[in-house]
């Protein structure tokens, strides 16, 4: 079975939650997923057939760990297939502006860690307005009703596209059984 590394970096859960639901859908599709968090001590992409890397934007920022995670691992992940998750809010506001920003963004992290995964996705996020600080709320709120989202404090909100995010696991599933060499049977 073709083994697939899911790493991710979160900062308040739920890109954990995305990486996760990732797995098992990869899983379900006939590829084995190992889910990590970016670390020092994460495993490298060597003992995997591809790669799938999932970070949380956050004021126009993904977490260091993946950052360094990705860098000290830049010569393997160029011979590897794989993906680039970015998880944010930014996902759900419809002005051009704002999405063109998002992929300068993922453009300029990957360029400045050396990576070109062949799949670049962003998946839209989570407001956990009851997991942030005083004033990580009180910012967020503000982003939000700029945005026209979401801005009651005392609940959380998921907008991530679980079928989504199965389907890009299925389209990558396939991509990795169309590249895994095929054994070739002798017929006497």
């Amino acid at each position: 079975m073709t083994r697939v590394l899911v790493l991710y970096g979160t900062t308040e859960g739920h890109t954990r939650k995305v990486a996760t639901e990732l797995g098992i859908a990869l899983q379900r599709f006939g590829v084995e997923a190992d889910i990590f968090t970016a670390s020092p001590t994460a495993p490298g992409p060597n003992e995997y057939a591809a790669v799938i890397v999932a970070a949380s934007l956050h004021a126009g920022k993904y977490q260091q760990s993946v950052r360094k995670w990705i860098q000290t691992h830049a010569v393997a992940l160029a011979a590897k297939p794989g993906a680039f998750l970015s998880v944010c809010l930014a996902v759900r506001d419809p002005r051009e502006e704002t999405q063109r920003h998002l992929v300068e963004i993922m453009r300029g992290f990957l360029d400045s860690c050396a990576w070109k995964p062949a799949y670049v996705k962003p998946v839209a996020g989570a407001l956990l307005y009851t997991k942030y600080n005083w004033l990580t709320r009180w910012l967020m709120k503000r982003i939000a009703a700029k945005a026209g989202g979401d801005t009651d404090t005392t609940r959380d909100y998921e907008y991530t596209d679980w079928a989504d995010v199965r389907a890009f696991a299925r389209e990558f599933a396939v991509s990795m059984q169309v590249r895994s060499p095929k054994p070739t049977s002798i017929v006497a």
